[in-house]
């Protein structure tokens, strides 16, 4: 073991490949706080974490000001303790989006440094359940796309061996039911078509639209309500058989408790960038595990890959490609399925000529 002696900052601003609409946001950047820690060794971990646009100069405050300082002179394998230690420093604004978030990229770095430092992949160092993990993506499922967009990227999904593909709804409901439709149609009943609510509706509605889009074989409706309100979510999930996926809008692993012990989910899409890191993840995803519920985590495929491989009750990995631009190579894709790096490390390959190239201007920091 060895001691912190440094943190570098820094925050790219990484634009979508390609134009993402929901039922009540657009998706028009991706801020990205990247932490890099190195102990008294030289080994140095890299760690990040992300907004959907607004949001990160707060992040990267809180990272400058606050919980890096607090960090120099620790154990660098403490994580468990670091993690606590960060999250009670920060009580007064936990649970929030912007703590966690700025946990997140320390927490995930301390796990690439270990890993390091270690010579293991993280899946291994985690847990180690699972060779590779079953893909569907989102990434040509938007709102604003027609029928016939969403057949063209299902069938060359399918095409590519994914398992499923993830479209948003939102639109009238006749509109919604002739969307999922089509897709039934072009792919047949072995290939999954998950829909996505982003927290549109109310509880009425969510019941309605689940009698309809449940006649279309869709594999589960993700947040179709608020992710504040647990009890709508338990009165929707005793009113239909559609499995009720929620978790990327949720920042404590005690709120994903609270889903569990009411039943109000049926599956987990934790979010290592929302939840606090790779501590607070692994534990929600123990956690579901306990409930006999799956995990499906929102978005960060590149990262999640390797979580999901650690864990034995991982079922999909999201395929959202937004790195691209930053990484030297992507993840690693196997007749449809993702599998995790054997690097040392978290498995993504930074490319930190590119990073440097893209900072945004003012927001390289040190802390010694």
């Amino acid at each position: 073991m060895a001691r912190i002696v440094r943190a570098e900052i820094l925050m790219v601003d990484l634009k979508p490949k390609v134009t993402r609409v929901d039922a009540i946001q657009s998706f028009v950047s991706q801020e990205t706080p990247i932490v890099r820690i190195t102990d008294a060794d030289g080994v140095t971990g890299t760690g990040y974490s992300y907004t959907i646009g607004t949001g990160g100069p707060s992040v990267m405050a809180l990272l400058e000001k606050t919980l890096l300082p607090a960090i120099i002179g620790r154990e660098a394998f403490d994580i468990e303790r670091i993690w606590w230690d960060l999250t009670f420093l920060t009580h007064a604004t936990t649970v929030g989006a912007i703590t966690s978030i700025a946990l997140a990229a320390i927490d995930t770095a301390l796990w690439d440094l270990k890993a390091v430092k270690l010579g293991l992949p993280l899946h291994r160092l985690a847990g180690g359940a699972q060779a590779e993990i079953p893909l569907y993506t989102t990434e040509g499922g938007w709102l604003h796309l027609e029928a016939e967009a969403l057949v063209d990227d299902a069938l060359r999904a399918q095409a590519d061996g994914f398992s499923g593909c993830k479209l948003k709804v939102g639109r009238p409901l006749a509109e919604d039911a002739a969307r999922i439709g089509a897709v039934r149609d072009a792919v047949g009943p072995a290939f999954e078509i998950f829909t996505d609510a982003n927290q549109a509706f109310n509880v009425d509605e969510a019941v309605r639209r689940a009698a309809v889009y449940q006649r279309l074989d869709i594999g589960w409706l993700e947040e179709p309500l608020p992710a504040d309100d647990i009890e709508g979510h338990a009165v929707l999930s005793r009113h239909t058989s559609v499995p009720i996926a929620v978790g990327e809008s949720l920042y404590s692993a005690s709120h994903f408790r609270e889903y569990l012990e009411r039943r109000a989910c049926s599956i987990v899409q934790v979010d290592v960038g929302r939840i606090g890191g790779i501590t607070p993840w692994l534990k929600v995803a123990h956690m579901a595990e306990c409930f006999n519920v799956a995990v499906a985590p929102h978005f960060l495929m590149e990262l999640h890959v390797s979580l999901c491989a650690a864990v034995p009750n991982a079922r999909w990995v999201e395929y959202i490609p937004q790195l691209d631009a930053i990484t030297l190579y992507g993840m690693n894709i196997r007749e449809g399925r993702a599998v995790p790096s054997e690097e040392p490390g978290l498995g993504i390959a930074w490319d930190f000529e590119a990073i440097g190239r893209m900072a945004v201007e003012g927001s390289q920091k040190t802390i010694t």
